[in-house]
């Protein structure tokens, strides 16, 4: 999901503080440097027994959605393994749903609400190492987004013929907002789920994984199966209903399924050729699309975009750029579809590796972004490339940091996305040698394939792989709200130079233009001094280091 900034020019700033202020009630976190949490924030966000307890090993769907009503009734059968002996486990659906009943080996299983989360007892312990199963039954109407993807909740639309439009978006939100769930990051469904929706006969539903069949329920309503086989985040679940025509294609040992809206058919099979590059590309520098026994799809949405996995969301309305406009203002946005590109990216940056908390989303939007970078660097080049990422520095507020508040489900700063690109952009440039950058960035994304990570396991895999001591510059940029400032003075015989940066012991190589002379500088927060001509104008490289330049 992608989150703009307003610019610098009175024209920009029209259009994108429309835009922006549009977002502020759904990203209000990202604007408070502090906030009261609460016991509900804590109860969302945080691991206690009651979760720690049982993993979830899968999750089977089985749901009617009424629009005319835009209600939601069926149930949810969770199978777990309990991890330690208990009597009480935690699950979790948002408050204003209702639970109608929930059974355990067939008889009512007492709870007791606590704002979204749901708190069930056993008359007898479940015992460790055994395999369990319930079924949560509940109701009721979702939040309705109000500004999808930015707020969580369902989006009900009618498309151009007047058909029912639904989909449904709760990244940061939370999938119990629909569904009863453990709704935290830190455990996926390992041996998958099913999605199993009723819609009016004449509509489709659309979920992730593969279609497995469809029955007519004779009331209607027409069912839709499909079933994941991979592990697949809660928010990533998901629904999406309307007037669907299919069309897709093996490519290179890959499923792609397309599902479009009827009346945008052939516009679709063309726009979405794209595609094709955008694998070769990412599976040439991140590994093996890691879905491919679920496929590969993208949906066409009533709403921007989102990266539901193995079913992602497409709503840019079959235009190049973001929303047709190019966020990095170099002309090299418009070539390709930003949505395609961006939340396919997450396929594997998101979706394949997860943060164990969302207070570390920068894992998944960080790389995510820079994933754009490369797919421009794949298919036009690298001075594109880098005009690109490095035209995405105005959008850069640098007023808080990246990382957020842990365990009460808190993201950080918006800035995770392109001032976190331009961080690994910086790295690239720090390790200086592409052979070995591109190696670790494969190395990495088949490392924690399907794995739950959190900072500290990225900062040590980069660390270990490029045989560098790379924490204090992740220290800086993600945990601080400044960048590093090269600080240069001149001097008779030169200039002196030094890092100003809140994190101590410093030290970051750059290049300068020294006159005509590309130099490399191995600054520290110490001063060291450079002897040169006083009249060579010293610059910095700037595609290459996303840093303020002082020079005095």
């Amino acid at each position: 999901m992608t989150h703009l900034k307003p610019v610098a020019t009175l024209s920009k700033v029209l259009f994108f503080g429309i835009f922006f202020l549009s977002q502020q009630h759904a990203t209000a976190q990202f604007f408070s440097k502090e906030k009261n949490y609460t016991r509900k924030d804590s109860l969302r966000g945080a691991l206690r027994p009651e979760r720690n307890d049982y993993d979830v090993l899968r999750y089977d769907l089985n749901i009617k959605v009424d629009p005319v009503e835009k209600f939601i009734s069926g149930y949810n059968d969770i199978t777990f393994k309990v991890l330690e002996n208990t009597t009480k486990i935690q699950l979790d659906l948002f408050e204003n749903m209702k639970v109608d009943s929930i059974l355990y080996h067939g008889k009512a299983v007492a709870y007791k609400r606590d704002y979204d989360a749901v708190f069930l007892y056993f008359d007898r312990p479940l015992q460790k190492n055994t395999k369990e199963k319930l079924r949560f039954y509940y109701s009721g109407k979702p939040i309705a987004a109000k500004n999808a993807p930015w707020d969580g909740g369902f989006v009900w639309k009618k498309d151009e013929k007047g058909k029912d439009w639904i989909a449904v978006a709760v990244q940061g939100t939370g999938a119990s907002l629909w569904y009863p769930v453990k709704d935290h990051q830190t455990d996926e469904p390992d041996e998958g789920a099913t999605i199993k929706v009723a819609v009016p006969n004449g509509l489709m539903n659309v979920s992730n994984g593969r279609f497995t069949g469809k029955e007519d329920l004779k009331n209607g309503y027409t069912r839709w199966d499909w079933e994941v086989k991979s592990p697949i985040n809660n928010y990533d679940i998901t629904v999406n209903i309307g007037d669907y025509v299919h069309f897709g294609e093996r490519y290179k040992d890959l499923d792609l399924d397309f599902y479009v809206l009827s009346y945008n058919l052939e516009k679709a099979k063309e726009h979405f050729q794209e595609v094709k590059p955008m694998m070769d590309c990412f599976q040439a520098k991140f590994g093996v699309y890691p879905f491919a026994e679920d496929s590969y799809k993208l949906v066409e949405t009533p709403y921007l975009g989102m990266e539901h996995q193995s079913a992602v969301a497409y709503g840019n309305k079959y235009k190049n750029g973001y929303a047709g406009t190019d966020i990095s203002e170099s002309g090299v946005g418009i070539l390709f579809d930003y949505i395609t590109i961006h939340e396919s990216g997450h396929e594997w940056f998101g979706n394949s590796i997860t943060s164990k908390d969302i207070a570390d989303m920068w894992i998944h939007e960080a790389f995510t972004t820079y994933s754009e970078t490369v797919f421009v660097e794949c298919n036009f080049g690298y001075e594109k490339a880098m005009a690109y990422i490095n035209g995405q520095a105005n959008r850069v507020m640098n007023d808080r940091p990246i990382i957020g508040d842990y365990n009460v489900n808190h993201e950080g700063s918006i800035d995770m996305y392109f001032k976190g690109a331009l961080m690994l952009n910086t790295l690239r440039n720090v390790i200086n040698d592409d052979a070995k950058w591109w190696k670790l960035l494969l190395d990495y994304s088949n490392t924690y394939r399907h794995k739950i990570i959190d900072t500290e396991t990225v900062i040590q895999f980069f660390n270990t792989h490029s045989k560098r001591n790379l924490t204090p510059i992740f220290d800086q940029y993600l945990r601080h709200n400044k960048i590093p400032e090269l600080e240069i003075k001149t001097t008779k015989e030169g200039f002196e130079y030094r890092w100003l940066t809140d994190v101590p012991n410093f030290s970051m190589p750059v290049e300068i233009n020294i006159g005509k002379k590309i130099v490399r500088l191995e600054p520290t927060n110490a001063v060291q001094t450079y002897t040169t001509k006083k009249s060579d104008p010293v610059t910095l490289v700037k595609e290459k280091f996303y840093i303020k330049f002082i020079q005095k």
